[in-house]
């Protein structure tokens, strides 16, 4: 490298979430709630896994059925939400009224700043967030810094927008529709920004306290989020559990995903390869046990 050529110390902006696979017991009592019920389309089934995502065939989410599966502690680490995000304000409130109309139940709404969002849990009890992001230009800063805050939603607000409308028909969730973040329970703060900022290059954007932090690429509010409020000191789930079974993080080529398994080797953290359809994925773990498997997607808008 010559000495004027500037060294890249951050992951590339355009690494995203691609998508979250879980452990289930059975995907017959899945299912049902991710099609029906959520609105996400059946894109392939065999061999005990279920491909679920958008219209467009964009994945969001996998099941991957274990019939001896078990739920773990509530304190173990792992999965604390994942966050599938709708391209406007209308697609939230449709998602809304499905959840609505099939009467289940929702864990608490959320204005962020940066966003608006509604919270439940899946059959086995595996967090979900639906967001709406708010345009750039209004997310909240001070100092320079933003602040994603968490303030009462105007859910009647969010639904106005489908007033005067046909009773809403749209069973699904449209096309753009994709795995906005995910939120992990780990053991130690410390030690998850060490890996995520520290090793895979993510920029910190925000702590709430020593009990959270916030990291992403390219300047978005979080495209990984963990927390200790229930977790912390805690142990990964034992095989066999349901749940999180791992998560992807999609680089926009193979320079990009270079930096952060180059960083990885460098740290001393196990990196396994595994084969792609067309190259190399890599699979490791956070120091609390959470999985990921780190692969390069051209496609993605």
């Amino acid at each position: 490298m010559l000495a004027s050529e500037p060294v890249q110390k951050n992951i590339h902006p355009k690494t995203y979430i691609g998508m979250v696979a879980l452990t289930t017991a059975s995907l017959e009592r899945m299912l049902p709630f991710y099609v029906q019920i959520l609105g996400l389309q059946l894109l392939e089934r065999s061999d005990g896994t279920a491909r679920l995502g958008a219209p467009d065939g964009h994945e969001i989410v996998r099941l991957v059925e274990d019939s001896g599966a078990t739920q773990p502690s509530r304190r173990a680490t792992g999965l604390y939400h994942m966050a599938i995000r709708v391209p406007s304000r209308a697609d939230l409130a449709r998602a809304l009224h499905r959840l609505a109309a099939a009467q289940w139940p929702f864990q608490g709404f959320a204005d962020h700043g940066v966003s608006v969002a509604a919270y439940l849990a899946d059959p086995d009890g595996n967090g979900i967030e639906i967001y709406r992001d708010r345009p750039r230009t209004e997310w909240p800063y001070r100092d320079g810094s933003l602040q994603m805050v968490t303030d009462p939603l105007d859910v009647d607000g969010i639904m106005d927008t489908l007033r005067g409308q046909d009773e809403p028909e749209v069973d699904a969730f449209p096309v753009g529709t994709d795995m906005g973040h995910i939120h992990l329970q780990v053991a130690d703060i410390a030690a998850s920004e060490r890996f995520y900022v520290g090793v895979l290059g993510f920029d910190l954007v925000q702590r709430f306290g020593s009990s959270a932090g916030f990291v992403s690429a390219g300047g978005y509010h979080h495209h990984i989020g963990f927390n200790t409020w229930h977790s912390a000191g805690a142990q990964p789930p034992p095989p066999g559990s349901t749940g999180l079974r791992y998560f992807t993080i999609c680089y926009p080529s193979a320079e990009a995903l270079e930096f952060s398994t180059r960083r990885i080797r460098a740290a001393g953290i196990e990196l396994r390869e595994i084969e792609g359809d067309t190259q190399p994925a890599y699979r490791v773990a956070d120091p609390s046990g959470n999985q990921m498997l780190l692969m390069v997607v051209h496609n993605h808008s």
